[in-house]
């Protein structure tokens, strides 16, 4: 009996299905692709089932209208389609809101970085506070002192430490600085302002929002290079907002840094060409999928997008558009399936273990299978909502909070609109038996005659008579009301917010000020939100990927970021106000300004000229350059003296004849007395 190998026995089975699919003229996925196609599967169902029907009430609602269904229904019953935008009012609101916290007029960027309090000491700077140690005692017992006592040596080690700790602090803050100043440029470079003013819009309108970077992407600009300007491809990291609708995960998880998500991507012909000869793609299946493009060859993904296409206005329908659907998976993948799809034994080290991976399959092939290029397998995408559901990664947004406030006032609205219809004139009862024939009871003038037949039973009722419906718009316009208000409570989001007239306490400034801090503080919590979840991790692997790439020394060290995110912005407003008060005070005290010095009135101005929006460095020099002309200043002011100093002293060197001390001048140069 021959035995056969492992690899043979699966090479054999793999074979055994393609001809079985052949038979039944389907075909067979297998390896990676048949990996991607079921995580594919299992997230499409719990996305159509939890959360696509939500996001399209959502979008409508914002976008007022009704669902089908409930449209449908009203026009059976006939009278008024009117619809009230209160979800529309409150996500604009909010939104506006948003934007002017994190990106709003003249307010600083939405983030920033602080230095540890206490920076470690790296081994070299350890190292050298020891050799000084060491010389400091060979020059004390150079000296001729005698032995040193074990509490000053304690005392002299522990000052040593104190100062290089100073300095190692001050070092740590210049270099936040400068990684603070990269990272401002390598953010407005990447768009990150847009995809930031993006995002905020879906915060407000669904229930979870995604953003997403950094993804280093080569793009082309233009360059002064040898020549003039010149055309030129540079990397770079790019920020971008991902649509809700397009975004899957996996229902057994809550966060999506530890379970796989799938991001919906729809690529034209042109997007599929620069494909060709990047690193990590397979030409062959690249060409592959060129060669069915506008063929009709693409509906693979099995994927009802009428419900996305009718929301969105546009056209994804892989059969008969210019674009075709990709899936781009983010997952820990089996090093077997790697190895089999074309990855080096030099990356894929244990075929058994599984590795953090990005996958791209279009038409049930794997076009990119490469390891995920953040060390510690994060994930570029970064989720979190209006209001947070613990245990959920889909919270609820302004819309969801608001969706049945909005459903009763758009029923009293239409009640309002129909009964003011019917209460707006008279109603009409005819006897049309005691009418002549032909005689048009449509008509209704002012002096019109009318004709009538007496009628044959003596009836004494009159042929025509006018009753008035009774109106019900006060009713109505109270559950308006009331329902509104109610939605003001459960979004956070008052109607003073967009200018509405404000009673009782909103009346005068003081009352209206009150009421607008405390209606800040939900959106407070919304903006913790963006924080905690989004602009802090974002921040964190932003700043790592510096110092892992960056060949500047200058930013290298023990710097532990702090993101503070948006909320630095309250910070940062309270403490300019103790700024300026606290350089009033030195300004105002002698002693203050003695204490502080010109370099820390310098540091002072220019932290309060940065809130100016404009050059601080040609407003106020820097402390260092304040120090340096301190310095010069003193030294031209101890030569002036010593100057002084040696002028005075030759001067007390001569006697009131001229003539030095202890001496007289040249005979031959000097008068001679009358005789000699």
């Amino acid at each position: 009996m021959s035995l056969i190998p492992a690899a043979s026995a699966s090479t054999l089975e793999a074979k055994a299905q393609l001809a079985n699919a052949a038979n039944q003229n389907t075909p067979m996925i297998v390896g990676l692709a048949s990996h991607t196609r079921k995580r594919w599967e299992v997230m499409r169902d719990h996305y159509k089932q939890n959360l696509e029907s939500r996001l399209a009430s959502c979008v409508r609602s914002r976008n007022m209208e009704y669902e089908p269904a409930k449209l449908a229904s009203i026009r059976e019953q006939g009278g008024s389609e009117i619809f009230m935008g209160v979800v529309s009012t409150k996500c604009r609101t909010a939104t506006a809101w948003l934007r002017d916290t994190l990106l709003g007029v003249g307010a600083d960027k939405p983030w920033s970085l602080s230095a540890t309090p206490i920076p470690e000491v790296p081994p070299d700077v350890e190292a050298h506070l020891q050799n000084l140690m060491k010389q400091n005692l060979m020059q004390y017992y150079d000296a001729g002192n005698g032995p040193i006592e074990p509490n000053d040596l304690k005392q002299l080690a522990s000052g040593m430490k104190d100062t290089a700790m100073r300095a190692m602090k001050f070092e740590a803050e210049k270099r936040v600085e400068r990684m603070e100043t990269k990272m401002e440029d390598q953010m407005v470079e990447g768009n990150f302002v847009k995809a930031l003013f993006d995002f905020t819009n879906d915060v407000a309108t669904f229930p979870y929002a995604i953003l997403k970077g950094p993804i280093p992407r080569k793009r082309k600009t233009m360059k002064y290079v040898e020549g003039g300007l010149g055309v030129v491809e540079v990397l770079r990291d790019e920020w971008e907002r991902v649509d809700p609708f397009k975004f899957y995960w996996a229902p057994w998880g809550d966060d999506v840094q530890t379970m796989p998500v799938i991001e919906l991507h729809h690529l034209t012909r042109e997007d599929v060409e620069d494909m060709l000869g990047v690193e990590g793609y397979d030409d062959d299946a690249v060409r592959s999928v060129l060669s069915d493009f506008g063929v009709g060859g693409f509906d693979w993904l099995d994927h009802d997008t009428a419900l996305m296409e009718d929301v969105s206005g546009r056209d994804f329908d892989d059969a008969h558009s210019d674009v075709v659907a990709a899936l781009q998976l983010w997952d820990s993948i089996p090093g077997k399936l790697l190895l089999e799809w074309g990855l080096g034994e030099d990356e894929i080290e244990d075929p058994q273990k599984s590795y953090p991976c990005e996958i791209w399959m279009v038409n049930n092939q794997v076009i990119r299978a490469v390891l995920n290029y953040d060390p510690l397998g994060r994930k570029p995408y970064y989720v979190t909502s209006f209001e947070k559901v613990p245990g959920r990664i889909d919270g609820n947004g302004v819309a969801d909070l608001c969706m049945d406030a909005q459903n009763m006032c758009n029923a009293a609205a239409r009640s309002l609109a129909n009964n003011m219809g019917i209460s707006s004139g008279p109603q009409v009862g005819v006897n049309i038996s005691r009418l002549p024939a032909g005689e048009d009871i449509t008509q209704m003038y002012p002096w019109k005659i009318w004709q009538f037949r007496q009628s044959e039973f003596a009836d004494s009722t009159p042929p025509l008579s006018f009753f008035q419906p009774n109106s019900n718009a006060q009713e109505l316009m109270g559950v308006f009301d009331r329902f509104s208000a109610i939605a003001d409570e459960v979004s956070g989001i008052p109607r003073y917010m967009t200018g509405q007239h404000v009673p009782g306490a909103g009346r005068t400034s003081s009352g209206l000020s009150m009421l607008i801090s405390n209606a800040g503080k939900s959106i407070k919590q919304v903006i913790a939100n963006i924080d905690y979840d989004v602009l802090t991790p974002m921040l964190e692997r932003q700043y790592q990927r510096n110092l892992r790439y960056s060949d500047d020394p200058d930013l290298i060290g023990d710097v532990q970021i702090v993101a503070r995110g948006a909320m630095s912005l309250v910070v940062k407003e309270a403490e300019a106000v103790r700024k300026t008060d606290f350089l009033r005070l030195v300004l105002e005290s002698p002693v203050a300004q003695q204490i502080v010095g010109l370099p820390g009135t310098a540091e002072l101005l220019r932290d309060l000229a940065g809130n100016l929006n404009t050059n601080v460095d040609r407003l106020v020099p820097s402390r260092e350059d304040v120090q340096k002309q301190q310095d010069q200043a003193q030294q031209q002011a101890m030569m002036q003296q010593q100057a002084e100093q040696e002028q005075l002293q030759a001067s007390s060197d001569m006697q009131e004849d001229g003539t030095p001390m202890g001496g007289r001048q040249d005979n031959s140069m000097s008068p001679r007395p009358n005789g000699q």
